[in-house]
């Protein structure tokens, strides 16, 4: 009795798939029978299938076990050839690879934007003139003016200010659009106003478009324009998109004490950089009577050591280095001041800030100080002359 019994559970084995009996075996079982149970998590393989074959499977079944086996088997090869194929490329990123199309056409940001911009001002170039884009020809940079690419409809983006700080001068579309920054969950959409321009001869200008939020939330802690045609004309060309340079975006209430450049001689002192409104040396400028850029440079050019005394020794010669620079970017006026002495026969000449710009020894004729001879420079300078203002 008990051979027959063996032989029946024998038998079951083969005839009935391991996965449908609903009876457990033993470890030492499984080892000799060598057939996964359905709690085995051995991993299923060609030997594995072959044995079941041995042990009478049919072909469909076999191959509903091997199907999954193949699957993973091409995905894993498919995947490895395009590894390698990637590895020996110029271009070793999923995110560069390009699609079909050449790149022969560009957008491009003509003019350059200010370093800082503000929320709910238009948006203007560096020299407060219209932004303009245009496109043009990668081989030759020349404007494309006539044809179905001069007119044709850009869109108007943000781009991280990260974006293109590795110098490079393409891009694919995707990493493009990776770099494409929207606003801040429950904001006001980032930018506003006319966002989609129609280029005429190739050549499109940024209207009333405004930053609703400020740059500080994200990780460069600034903003790129972007420009990308809503639609290629041609299906065979590729319109390159457009970056600008990085910039800053602050809250509007932070343009009430912005910096001017260039400055004004009627601009507050405070306008200068590194100076701060109502801040240290502000008060120390305003305590000596320098309450504007005109009054810091008259004393500059008439006494530079005077001026750097009330500044203070709090004040590094970096800095100091950087309020002159900004300060002389001053835009003169045509202002000129006058002043005779009779004993010495000399007349001076002077700009709006003091600065001698010429003199003359008849009354009449004026030459340049480079063109002075030593001993009209003796003459000139001393003893010394002041402008009468």
């Amino acid at each position: 009795m008990v051979p027959k019994r063996h032989f029946h559970e024998e038998s079951n084995s083969l005839e009935v798939p391991v996965q449908e009996s609903k009876r457990r075996y033993t470890h030492e079982e499984r080892n000799s029978l060598e057939v996964p149970v359905q709690e085995s998590k051995r991993r299923y393989t060609l030997a594995t299938a072959v044995r079941e074959v041995m042990r009478g499977l049919s072909m469909q079944e076999l191959l509903s076990r091997l199907e999954p086996l193949l699957r993973k088997v091409i995905r894993e090869e498919v995947e490895r050839e395009i590894l390698l194929y990637l590895q020996s490329s110029p271009r070793p990123s999923f995110n560069q690879i390009e699609p079909s199309g050449s790149r022969g056409w560009q957008l491009h940001f003509i003019n350059k934007l200010p370093d800082t911009l503000f929320t709910g001002s238009w948006i203007e170039a560096e020299d407060s003139r219209p932004v303009q884009i245009v496109i043009r020809s990668a081989n030759s940079n020349n404007i494309i003016t006539s044809g179905p690419l001069s007119s044709f409809k850009i869109e108007i983006l943000v781009l991280d200010g990260d974006f293109g700080t590795d110098e490079k001068e393409d891009w694919t579309d995707k990493e493009f659009d990776v770099s494409v920054i929207r606003e801040r969950e429950g904001r006001r959409p980032l930018v506003t106003g006319d966002l989609i321009i129609t280029l005429r001869d190739g050549v499109g200008y940024l209207g009333n478009i405004t930053f609703t939020d400020n740059s500080s939330w994200i990780r460069s802690r600034k903003f790129r324009l972007g420009a990308r045609a809503v639609q290629n004309t041609c299906s065979e060309e590729r319109i390159r998109e457009a970056r600008s340079g990085a910039f800053i975006v602050k809250d509007h209430r932070g343009e009430l004490y912005r910096k001017h450049h260039p400055p004004s001689f009627s601009d507050e002192i405070w306008r200068l950089e590194r100076i701060g409104k109502d801040g240290v040396f502000h008060s120390r400028l305003a305590a000596n009577g320098i309450n504007t850029v005109q009054d810091f440079l008259r004393l500059l050019v008439t006494a530079p050591s005077v001026l750097r005394n009330i500044l203070g020794s709090g004040m590094s010669n970096k800095t100091w280095k950087t309020i002159i620079q900004h300060a002389r970017a001053c835009v003169l006026d045509d202002k000129l001041y006058m002043y005779y002495s009779a004993m010495q026969s000399v007349g001076l000449l002077f700009n709006s800030i003091y600065k001698v710009i010429g003199v003359t020894f008849d009354g009449q004729n004026y030459q340049s100080l480079d063109n002075l001879t030593t001993s009209h420079m003796v003459r000139v300078f001393h003893p010394k002359l002041t402008p009468a203002v």
